[in-house]
């Protein structure tokens, strides 16, 4: 069944990749670990190598040979690794590793870089062949290198894949159902790209896909590996970008991933305080060691080469970056300078950053990281970590303590709303209402606000509208949409049937028209990273609980947003404006087809007279707990509300 003898060729072509693998610096490593179709002499069949320095020996079990253990032997080569080649196996074989360990025992082991897995609650590898799918995406693929990220729009779709819509037995939609369904909906709605939770296989539903079993494989929860490719094929030829979330903290305990992996902790720390992270109680990843570091990055070249997803977002940054994360005094040592910065996952993540960046410009990282580290964001060379983006904890939290508060108290907590102001430009930053946020009894965004039933929603309404005024790229879970009104539930479907009731449907026609309008005002986005695209108009009006400020683009056009936070009108209320001439309220979310009141202010002639530190002032009805976007009237002969829906009509 096995061939007994290697090829010299083969272990000589194998010595320089074994080689950077061993350096901590082969990009590509699933080009020759795992399994994959082969040849060996004149016999067609699949190769085998695996990494496992410890092993006292290894075989190639499954289906194939009754999952005897005495029936494929592997040959260890090149001192850490195992071959083995065989012809009598085929694809969708189910396989795994029997590893082995020291003093005898033997455990089963998936392999590290299968393609595909058997769906859970089994969890075999297996064999399967990613060559043969032919992608049309050529035109995004263009798209993307020719843009900027930074001065463009990105309105972000967080999905969960398994919970977005179901079937009516409760079972999820695949890959081809999604891309029928979940595409034409977030185009619909306006949005730039989708974020998915781990699509990396995983044993666990409750876990969401952060605790990954298999780096390489998509889940089978919802189809094989071409099917994610037809599902991102189809998501670019549509002009939706698609980002994923990628674990490289920590991996499971469960025995057939890479918990101790050959009967010693390769994949993980050694000593025991490291090695266990208290939280989790999953094991983490040792950034130091050259296997794990070529491991680790051969897997997001992998997503970004063979599946061609445009960036991923690095989960639970904060914790490699210290080594006291989630850890009481005593439980950690200091590093060799006395500090509680993990030397190894920084050096870690800049060397991920700079691979990504040196094979992929055109591919974005982001990282979920929620302390004040400097230079997230900042490049390599200058001592940063080298991001694109960084989610902006901060304003988050802040902004949704803050509309927590019942009216009453938010004059006493007004800094919630401008403190973010102090720090805006001090990195790229994504501003994230996400799927942590609508969970584990936090509640969901519309149950979070203050108030009755009407004010929840004009709090929610006002809640996205600083969002897409606030500078930072945007980023909304599933549901937010809708003002879901219980907790996201993993194991089901979201609620869509609420949009058959007036106070959703309005909602989610609000959410559809405002991002249409972020997208439609470069004033919005061009500027995210400076302050030359952001000017205070009026920031510390606690008394009135109205703040304003300008968004200006490039070419100096602007929006003026004005954003009032208490349930009392402010009628004639004085507002600071650059320039003369005749502002229009363009955007308002107090319309009555929104839930509003329908109290909308007509043309406003702008007056003389200084004002919030500008030298012309208008005067306006603000609506209670409203978002009110003005600009100024276009010189005569433009017809600006029909290039807007000329625009819109094209984009949908």
């Amino acid at each position: 069944m096995s061939s007994p003898v290697i090829d010299p060729v083969l272990l000589d072509r194998l010595s320089l990749p074994i080689y950077l693998y061993k350096e901590g610096t082969n990009r590509r490593a699933y080009e020759f670990l795992g399994a994959r179709p082969a040849r060996a002499g004149k016999k067609k069949g699949w190769q085998f190598l695996l990494w496992a320095p410890a092993a006292e020996g290894v075989s190639i079990v499954g289906e194939f040979n009754h999952w005897d253990e005495s029936a494929l032997p592997m040959t260890r080569i090149h001192d850490e690794f195992w071959y083995a080649f065989s012809d009598e196996v085929r694809e969708f074989d189910l396989y795994k590793y029997a590893v082995r360990q020291r003093g005898g025992r033997v455990v089963l082991k998936s392999d590290p870089f299968a393609f595909h897995s058997e769906t859970r609650p089994g969890n075999a590898s297996k064999l399967y062949d990613l060559a043969g799918f032919s992608w049309e995406d050529g035109a995004w693929m263009r798209f993307r290198k020719r843009t900027n990220p930074h001065t463009s729009p990105m309105n972000i779709f967080e999905v969960h894949l398994g919970s977005w819509k179901t079937y009516e037995n409760g079972k999820p939609f695949s890959y081809k159902k999604l891309a029928e369904e979940l595409i034409p909906y977030a185009k619909s709605m306006g949005y730039t790209h989708l974020e998915l939770l781990p699509v990396s296989e995983y044993p666990l539903d409750d876990s969401w896909g952060y605790q990954v079993t298999g780096y390489f494989a998509p889940t089978s929860r919802y189809g094989e590996p071409k099917d994610f490719m037809f599902f991102v094929n189809e998501c670019h030829k549509a002009g939706l970008g698609v980002f994923v979330d990628w674990v490289g903290a920590h991996f499971p305990k469960d025995e057939y991933g890479l918990y101790e992996f050959d009967g010693t902790r390769l994949y993980e720390y050694s000593e025991d305080w490291k090695a266990e992270h208290p939280e989790w109680t999953t094991r983490v990843f040792d950034h130091g060691k050259n296997g794990v570091r070529s491991f680790l990055i051969s897997n997001v070249i992998f997503w970004l080469e063979k599946y061609h997803v445009d960036g991923i977002r690095i989960d639970a940054v904060s914790s490699m970056l210290y080594l006291d994360y989630a850890r009481k005094p005593g439980e950690w040592v200091p590093n060799e300078n006395g500090g509680n910065e993990n030397r190894d996952s920084i050096a870690f993540l800049r060397l991920l950053n700079d691979a990504i960046h040196e094979e992929h410009p055109d591919a974005l990282t982001m990282a979920e990281e929620a302390t004040s580290w400097w230079g997230v964001t900042a490049d390599t060379k200058n001592g940063g970590l080298g991001f694109d983006f960084k989610w902006n904890m901060g304003w988050m939290h802040d902004t949704l303590d803050y509309l927590k508060l019942d009216p009453y108290f938010r004059k006493a907590n007004h800094e919630k709303l401008t403190f973010s102001m102090s720090y805006a430009f001090s990195e790229h930053y994504i501003l994230p209402l996400s799927h942590d946020e609508v969970v584990h009894g936090k509640l969901s965004l519309v149950n979070k606000m203050a108030g009755l039933y009407n004010d929840k929603f004009s709090n929610l309404r006002l809640l996205f509208a600083y969002m897409m005024a606030h500078p930072g790229k945007k980023l909304s879970f599933m549901g937010n949409e809708i003002a879901q009104f219980i907790e996201w539930a993993p194991a089901k479907g979201l609620d869509y049937f609420l949009l058959q009731y007036p106070s959703h449907n309005g909602f989610h026609t609000y959410m559809r028209d405002l991002n249409f309008f972020y997208l439609e005002h470069k004033a919005l986005w061009q500027n995210d990273s400076d302050w030359a695209g952001y000017q205070w108009i009026s920031p510390d009006d606690r008394d009135s609980g109205v703040i304003a400020f300008r968004r200006i683009a490039d070419d100096q056009k602007e929006l003026i947003a004005v954003l009032h936070f208490t349930p009392v009108e402010r009628k004639g209320y004085r507002l600071g404006v650059p320039a003369p001439g005749v502002y229009r309220e363009v955007f308002t979310s107090n319309k009555i087809l929104y839930g509003g009141t329908g109290l909308e202010n007509p043309p406003l002639q702008a007056e003389e007279g200084p004002t919030h530190g500008l030298p012309w002032h208008i005067t306006v009805d603000i609506p209670p707990l409203s978002a009110l976007f003005f600009e100024v009237q276009d010189p005569p002969g433009e017809d600006s509300d029909h290039k807007s829906n000329q625009k819109r009509g094209v984009e949908s």
